[in-house]
């Protein structure tokens, strides 16, 4: 018989290679198998809970989980910023013991992480993006040949995770649904919005090419602030200054025959050429005896007031006016 040193080398072994032992029960020599001796081994040596790996890898990485020797792998990895692309392949399906835990976490972001089965029939709650910071864990269950995920928290889809990394405006967007536009997130009193331009929260000009509908018992028209009054001196042809988008003008008490006109300047700023004057007699004097109406140009207005009552008039009627806008093209 050959002594070990004079048997052909086998370079590679299979569970099925046989071993020569000592059974000191049967009381001579018997041989075994590789993988039976591995099965003793398995189930009369403990290994360690826990393998951790320290790796640091540049984008498009491939770390293949090492073959499990312990209950959870831990794959920490830790590169120098954020990665673009990177794959984990898990252990070759074969050799991985029921209920095996792989931990894969990332100080940086992997922006599209792929997780290859190696054999596996499929992957359950995967993810496909780590944030800095975040992990993933997946435990194999050997009668579905399947890994799934045991994170505690929820699983979230690539974008909410992305979303929950970085908290921009622009993540918050792709997270959505249903979302409409883009641009950035505003928590502000005065915010700056843009297309239309509306400025602050106030508003200095929208612009629509549509309807502006009001529902219920909603106005439309100027805010407090926006008007104001001024007192006509001498006669009713007499000039006012007042630069209010809409206001109250008060005339002087002089008398106006019947059938007459008399016309006076309103000087103000916000008027422009085309622009329409809507004049109401609001008060003071007889009600139905004034026809009122204007001229535009820019920077003022000439406002014409006739009698149209059978007598001379001689009463300080207050007129309400309010600038609309108006083009003719």
């Amino acid at each position: 018989m050959p002594t070990i040193n004079q048997l052909p080398v086998l370079s590679t072994v299979s569970s099925g290679d046989q071993l020569p032992v000592y059974s000191p029960n049967n009381g001579d020599a018997r041989r075994t198998s590789i993988g039976s001796l591995l099965t003793f081994f398995q189930q009369s040596f403990a290994s360690p809970t826990l393998s951790v790996n320290l790796y640091v890898p540049g984008s498009g990485f491939n770390i293949t989980v090492p073959t499990p020797v312990s209950q959870d792998q831990w794959m920490l990895l830790q590169p120098a910023g954020t990665l673009a692309t990177g794959t984990i392949t898990l252990p070759l399906n074969t050799g991985v013991p029921d209920g095996t835990t792989v931990l894969i976490t990332t100080t940086q972001e992997i922006t599209s992480l792929t997780i290859a089965l190696n054999g596996a029939t499929a992957l359950y709650g995967g993810v496909t993006f780590l944030g800095a910071g975040t992990a993933t864990a997946i435990r194999f269950y050997q009668p579905t040949n399947s890994w799934y995920q045991i994170n505690a928290d929820a699983v979230y889809g690539t974008n909410v995770q992305a979303f929950l990394a970085v908290p921009s405006s622009a993540n918050l967007r792709a997270a959505m649904t249903d979302e409409t536009g883009t641009g950035s997130l505003v928590f502000a009193t005065t915010p700056t919005l843009v297309t239309p331009i509306i400025g602050a929260a106030t508003g200095t000009s929208l612009s629509t090419t549509g309807n502006q509908v009001i529902t219920s018992t909603g106005k439309h028209g100027y805010a407090i602030g926006s008007g104001g009054t001024v007192t006509q001196l001498t006669d009713k042809s007499t000039a006012v200054t007042l630069s209010k988008s809409t206001g109250q003008i008060t005339l002087a008490g002089a008398a106006l025959a019947a059938s007459t006109t008399v016309s006076f300047t309103l000087t103000n700023t916000v008027i422009e050429a085309g622009d329409i004057l809507i004049m109401n007699h609001i008060s003071g004097g007889t009600a139905g005896s004034y026809l009122l109406n204007a001229q535009s140009a820019a920077g003022s207005a000439s406002i014409n007031v006739r009698n149209i009552s059978l007598g001379s008039l001689s009463e300080a009627i207050v007129i309400a006016f309010a600038v609309i806008k108006a083009v003719s093209a």
